[in-house]
């Protein structure tokens, strides 16, 4: 007998992106084998940052062209027949004092419910777009997304994001503030690249944005690979795709393109002449961005946030709440490479610390999912460098995938695996500091805990079985009970007593480890 397949089941979706330069729609459909099939696309270039890095505002005019647009994609959408449509604005609307105006007048003229998401949530959806095309999984990896008004950045390590940068370095804004009205083409490309390298300096440590590979998202690097392709002999009409541009392409693009009217540019092959104005600040970017990461070349991806939102709308349809919490941040640390040996038994001993001290800490029973996952997830950053790594720790707990948490919850759990090595919570970090009174407490006594069980397991030999404790008015002192009699303890009562500080404030005492007496071993 023959078994004849199920069809897969495919929804048909659509997705608007209203950005700073361009609104574009596309509608797929989506299935969990086949993943995403263009069934149309339209785009329409109302140019909504026209003016807002002088004024703050919208203009009226573009609002109404955005708007205007709008109104017809959502028209397109409904006769191909799309069962879902998404609208999600970026940094124009979003920094526009009249950006709330805006959203309830397309509400109102079109019946959409325009979103206006911050930078991270627009790089998370470049990412989650590029990262389907794209096989990230081993190295780092910088991915760009230029736009009219922002620059999004996002670096992973091994496909797992670490760090997410918002910069106000939009193709629109930068040809507004320093190329609009120059006489001499080069000279003033020549300021706005020490502009960028300035601002590229204070915001891109090497330590943390060198890349193996960048990959650039948006209609700066489309444009870019299809001139590249020209150049090359090759048909600027074919797919770019996965092409790859050297920094050298870029510099003499970027030099031939700055010395011409953007008139002349308009004929250039490969060049949307919709887009003449503004390429050249977007290559100014891209030339800057690659000299810092120190990257030979840029990957172009022809997909962008529209294909994350449908991404992340067909992902809806699954119940990530369904699948056991522990088992998706235990997954997480596996990904990571993290010792699992080593991390299950800090679990035990910090969830063993807190049963004994965390009603003498006011501690809510809730803190105790808190720091179980921290001691899980404690040593993730050692997947970037094994120096720092309790920092990037925090900021791959922050960037995540799947990690089943509340935004408050996240930033929680980061924190107390962040300082559960060097130097302890301070007001003068930034993360820290931003937490309310009760939280800043919260993480100070759960980050105590997780850095002596932490230090209990300094050898990773998972030794000591368990811990008692005595508490008088000056002094609290954590006994060490070996798994088997007569074992050595000194190394791990070194590493709690070394790790100890943090709790000893919490406290107010001092804090004593010592091994727990046992008899001998049997001889």
């Amino acid at each position: 007998m023959t078994v004849v397949p199920l069809p897969e089941r495919r929804e048909r979706l659509a997705a608007i992106d209203v950005g700073s330069n361009s609104v574009r729609l596309l509608v797929a459909e989506y299935g969990p084998h086949s993943g995403l099939t263009v069934v149309d696309e339209v785009k329409e270039q109302p140019r909504l940052a026209h003016g807002v890095a002088q004024t703050g505002r919208l203009h009226p005019d573009a609002m109404e062209r955005a708007i205007e647009a709008l109104g017809r994609m959502k028209n397109v959408a409904e006769r191909r027949g799309a069962s879902r449509i998404q609208a999600v604005a970026t940094s124009a609307v979003r920094e526009a004092v009249n950006g709330g105006e805006f959203v309830a007048r397309v509400q109102a003229a079109t019946g959409l419910d325009l979103r206006i998401i911050d930078g991270d949530t627009e790089a998370a959806l470049s990412y989650r777009s590029v990262a389907h095309h794209f096989p990230l999984e081993v190295g780092r990896t910088v991915v760009a997304d230029i736009g009219g008004g922002s620059l999004e950045l996002i670096c992973a390590v091994d496909g797992l994001i670490e760090h997410t940068l918002s910069l106000p370095l939009g193709a629109v804004r930068l040809t507004e503030l320093h190329l609009a009205d120059a006489d001499d083409g080069r000279k003033a490309v020549a300021r706005l690249r020490d502009h960028l390298r300035r601002q590229f300096r204070r915001k891109l440590p090497l330590r943390d944005w060198a890349a193996l590979t960048v990959i650039g998202s948006g209609g700066s690097f489309t444009n870019l690979g299809r001139m590249s392709a020209a150049r090359r002999g090759l048909s600027p009409e074919d797919p770019v795709h996965g092409t790859a541009v050297t920094v050298s392409e870029v510099e003499h693009l970027l030099e031939w393109l700055a010395g011409m009217s953007p008139e002349r540019r308009r004929t250039v092959p490969g060049l949307n002449p919709m887009r003449a104005d503004i390429i050249v600040a977007g290559l100014a970017v891209t030339a800057e961005l690659l000299a810092r990461v120190e990257a030979r070349e840029v990957k172009v991806s022809a997909f962008g946030l529209r294909e994350g939102l449908l991404l992340e709308m067909a992902g809806a349809e699954a119940s990530p709440a369904a699948v056991e919490p522990l088992r998706l941040i235990r997954e997480f640390a596996e990904r990571c490479h993290s010792d699992r040996r080593h991390v299950e038994h800090v679990r035990e001993l910090a969830l063993n610390l807190f049963d004994l001290l965390g009603d003498k800490l006011d501690a809510a029973p809730e803190e105790r999912g808190i720091l179980e996952a921290a001691a899980l997830l404690h040593d993730v950053g050692q997947l970037v460098s094994y120096q720092r790594h309790h920092r990037h720790s925090y900021q791959l707990i922050l960037h995540g995938d799947r990690l089943p948490f509340s935004p408050r919850e996240r930033q929680l759990v980061a924190l107390v695996a962040r300082y559960h090595h060097g130097k302890g919570p301070k007001k003068r970090h930034e993360e820290f500091a931003a937490l309310p009174d009760g939280d800043r407490a919260l993480v100070r006594r759960l980050a105590g805990m997780l850095r002596i069980a932490e230090g209990l397991d300094r050898g990773h030999t998972a030794i000591v079985e368990k811990v008692a404790v005595e508490l008088c008015p000056t002094r609290l002192t954590i006994k060490a009970i070996p798994r088997f009699a007569g074992a050595d303890l000194s190394l791990e009562c070194w590493g709690a007593t070394e790790q100890a500080r943090v709790l000893e404030k919490v406290f107010a005492r001092e804090i004593v480890v010592e091994a727990a007496p046992t008899a001998p071993a049997p001889a």
